[in-house]
């Protein structure tokens, strides 16, 4: 049976019950999944947007048992470059927001790409420059404006999507402002908070939380081992190998290492190794050791693997994560619904066995 997450009473990190139904007063949340490429990282526009992502989606995500929904939205997509808010944009995240509240399902708003902050990209103005941080926290006075007409049990903020600063303290001081941005008005909405790059476990004993908050979420990301998780993957410098890997066990052996270039096989080794469950566990340490610090919950706002590496590996990892994630009771969300590691088909058809992996069927 799976467990219930309620991510606003902890004991230990959660308050978990049993088979237990939703508490209408609580954000209370256990599997859900990203809505990618929709208000964020798309340039569909006008109807080609609308079409993406509608209220069918949102009845199909609660039929399958997910309980909520990380919602990224853009900077870009959401504001034009005068910092006016695109009307058809909001409507959109209404839209959203008003189909998972009539198919009970919660809503984690995401701020994911700022103009003054791309995770991928080298130049990071936000780190360096006072004007793009003030515009950031003025983008969170703007959404709690909007946003805070919403039961806190129905919808949290996700504060911003992977930051990446040299100095993690960079990234501490924003949080700490940018919460007392959202605390003037909100002083109970659910915040998530990732840790500095990339919300990468390997970096949560840098993070830094206001003291004394009771209404906050940790959050990070996990696409371990790498090899697996972007396999041919053209974005990252691992998609270079495209030989034989394998999960569990050693994922590249050294006979199929010898011969590749060596740009190419130093990549490999580099990110190579022994991996099954019980290591992917070990790597959770950093972050649960926080949330039990600070006695705050701790959700995993994104993990996948993409379906170019083979389906038995790439199930297998899943079941190990999930095995994982439900054993310390933290609450998740896959990417993605339908994009590239999706749970809906190229042709629009749930992957069902996929999907009863992902929950534990």
């Amino acid at each position: 049976m799976r467990r219930h997450i309620a991510v606003t009473v902890t004991l230990l990190c959660f308050a978990v019950s049993t088979g237990a139904a939703a508490n209408d007063d609580a954000f209370e949340i256990r599997s859900g999944t990203n809505i990618s490429h929709w208000l964020s990282q798309s340039g569909r526009r006008g109807e080609a947007r609308r079409q993406w992502f509608t209220e069918k989606d949102v009845k199909l995500i609660a039929s399958l048992g997910f309980d909520h929904i990380r919602l990224p939205i853009d900077a870009g997509q959401m504001w034009d470059e005068a910092g006016h808010k695109e009307v058809e944009a909001f409507e959109l995240l209404h839209n959203a927001i008003g189909w998972a509240r009539d198919n009970k399902l919660r809503v984690i708003v995401d701020l994911h790409i700022l103009r003054s902050h791309h995770f991928n990209e080298d130049e990071k103005p936000l780190w360096t420059e006072p004007a793009a941080q003030e515009k950031f926290f003025q983008l969170w006075r703007e959404l709690s404006a909007e946003l805070r007409r919403y039961s806190v049990a129905l919808v949290a903020y996700e504060l911003m999507n992977e930051p990446v600063a040299d100095d993690p303290d960079d990234w501490n001081r924003l949080v700490a402002k940018a919460v007392a941005v959202i605390r003037v008005n909100e002083p109970h909405r659910k915040i998530v908070i990732g840790s500095n790059r990339w919300q990468s476990t390997s970096t949560f004993d840098q993070l830094r939380i206001p003291a004394g908050d009771r209404d906050i979420i940790l959050s990070f990301h996990f696409y371990t081992p790498m090899l697996i998780t972007h396999y041919k993957a053209s974005w990252t410098s691992v998609g270079k190998y495209k030989g034989p890997v394998n999960y569990p066990g050693l994922l590249v052996k050294e006979e199929d290492i010898e011969g590749l270039p060596e740009d190419v096989a130093r990549i490999v080794r580099n990110n190579n190794g022994t991996y099954d469950g019980a290591k992917l566990e070990a790597l959770l340490a950093k972050p649960l050791a926080l949330a039990q610090k600070l006695d705050l919950p701790l959700y995993c706002g994104e993990w996948g693997a993409l379906p170019t590496v083979a389906r038995d590996a790439r199930m297998q990892w899943y079941r190990d994560m999930r095995s994982n994630l439900e054993k310390h009771g933290i609450a998740w969300a896959n990417w993605d619904y339908k994009g590239g590691f999706g749970i809906v088909t190229r042709n629009g058809q749930p992957d069902r066995e996929f999907i009863e992996v992902l929950l534990g069927r």
